[in-house]
């Protein structure tokens, strides 16, 4: 009853705290508008490190180029209708085009719709390159934490590390062995595989297990139906006779 009492004027008393505060009309009714705390609650982890800018937005931040928001459709004259800027049936596509006008640079004999292609995987190894650079960059800058936490887990994978880290180099024996399980790896574990000049056959260390063939003679499937059978009576005799009954008796 005295720990009813005392948390039933505790109670009041915050109740009466939180009236006296300012509060704010809502639709769910009154919100009181809290003081900022007062206590520090320390930080499991320290904060991120702010992302150091890329050579693009270094240049943009020069030039006092400021990003703007783009609709993601836009309309597409020779297809006469609104497309996407990006993707599945984009504005411009490449494979939409019938013709391309000739130029006065155009050699002879090239094929337009072949250099066409050749341009735009130039364009995308062009982005993969400058993307590892500008992530190298930022993980010699500001660190693990500033790097995207897609890439955080496998920062030691990518070749955007320049870490010392070589990859272990493989012995002759496990040269072999890793041969031996690619070699029996296949439906007839090797055994019709064609070998290659100077192979040697794989080594099998250890017990190997020895099956029954699937068409065999019934003096052995009763062999092994007994042995199978008197090693379960053996282990659960005890459970299915009682001996001391059967001597009573």
């Amino acid at each position: 009853e005295q720990c009813l009492r005392k948390g039933a004027r505790a109670i009041q008393a915050l109740a009466e705290k939180l009236f006296n505060m300012p509060s704010e009309a809502d639709k769910y009714g009154r919100l009181v508008i809290l003081p900022p705390p007062t206590t520090k609650l320390p930080r499991e982890k320290p904060l991120p490190k702010p992302r150091p800018p890329t050579k693009w937005e270094q240049f943009a931040q020069s030039k006092g180029i400021k990003k703007r928001k783009r609709s993601k459709l836009d309309f597409d004259e020779d297809a006469g209708e609104w497309r996407r800027r990006y993707g599945y049936k984009r504005v411009a596509d490449e494979r939409d085009i019938p013709v391309i006008e000739a130029k006065s640079t155009d050699e002879p004999g090239e094929d337009p719709f072949s250099n066409m292609k050749k341009e735009k995987k130039a364009r995308i190894e062009k982005q993969e390159k400058n993307r590892l650079q500008n992530l190298k960059h930022t993980l010699k800058v500001a660190g693990k934490s500033a790097l995207p936490s897609t890439v955080q887990l496998s920062t030691m994978a990518l070749p955007i590390t320049g870490s010392a880290q070589v990859p272990k180099k493989l012995t002759k024996d496990e040269l072999g062995e890793i041969a031996g399980h690619a070699s029996t790896a296949t439906a007839s574990v090797g055994k019709f595989d064609r070998k290659l000049e100077g192979e040697k056959p794989a080594k099998h260390a250890g017990k190997h297990r020895k099956f029954l063939p699937v068409v065999g003679s019934s003096k052995e499937e009763k062999q092994q139906s007994d042995k199978i059978l008197d090693k379960v009576l053996s282990r659960h005799n005890q459970e299915i006779v009682d001996v001391n009954k059967v001597s009573d008796l």
